[in-house]
C-alpha cells in the first residue's frame, strides 16, 4: 500500500505526534483532542481532525472504523504493513505480521484478475485482562 508524502511539520501536528506516541490503543479524535488540551496544548478539535487524516493518508497514523462508523487512529510502531488484534473491551491494541496472509491475499486477487491490492485486517476480541478464565 502505497502513502502519501509526509505532511508538513507544525507546531500543532508535533504535539499531537507527540500525544499519539504516550497511547498504545486506538482513540477518536475527540479522545485525542481532549488529552492535549489536559497536557496544555492550545489546539482546536478541527485542526486535531486534518491533522490526523493527513498523517493517515501518509501512513504515519493507522485509522480503523468502529461499528458504529466512528473513526479511531493510533500511531504504530511498525512502519511497514501489518495488522491489528484490538481488545473489544478496552482497545488494547497489538500489531503483528502475517506473511501467510499476505501469500493469500495475493494468490485469491491473483486467481480473479486484480492487481495493485491494499487491504487491512484487524482482529477484535478480548485481550488477556478482559478474557474470562479458560478451566482446563
Amino acid at each position: 500500500m502505497e502513502s502519501s508524502p509526509r505532511p508538513r511539520t507544525t507546531k500543532q501536528r508535533t504535539a499531537l505526534l507527540a500525544t499519539l506516541e504516550r497511547q498504545d490503543d486506538f482513540r477518536s479524535a475527540q479522545q485525542i483532542h481532549e488529552q492535549m488540551k489536559a497536557d496544555g496544548e492550545t489546539v482546536g478539535l478541527a485542526t486535531v481532525y486534518r491533522n490526523l487524516q493527513a498523517l493517515a493518508e501518509s501512513g504515519q497514523v493507522d485509522v480503523l472504523v468502529t461499528d458504529d462508523g466512528e473513526s479511531i487512529y493510533r500511531q504504530c510502531a511498525q512502519e511497514d504493513h501489518h495488522h491489528h488484534l484490538v481488545c473489544r473491551r478496552c482497545g488494547r491494541t497489538v500489531e503483528f505480521l502475517s506473511p501467510g496472509l499476505e501469500d493469500w491475499a495475493q494468490k485469491v486477487a491473483s486467481e480473479h484478475g486484480y492487481t495493485e491490492l491494499e487491504h487491512t485486517m484487524e482482529i477484535f476480541g478480548l485481550c488477556p485482562e478482559h478474557s474470562p478464565a479458560v478451566s482446563r
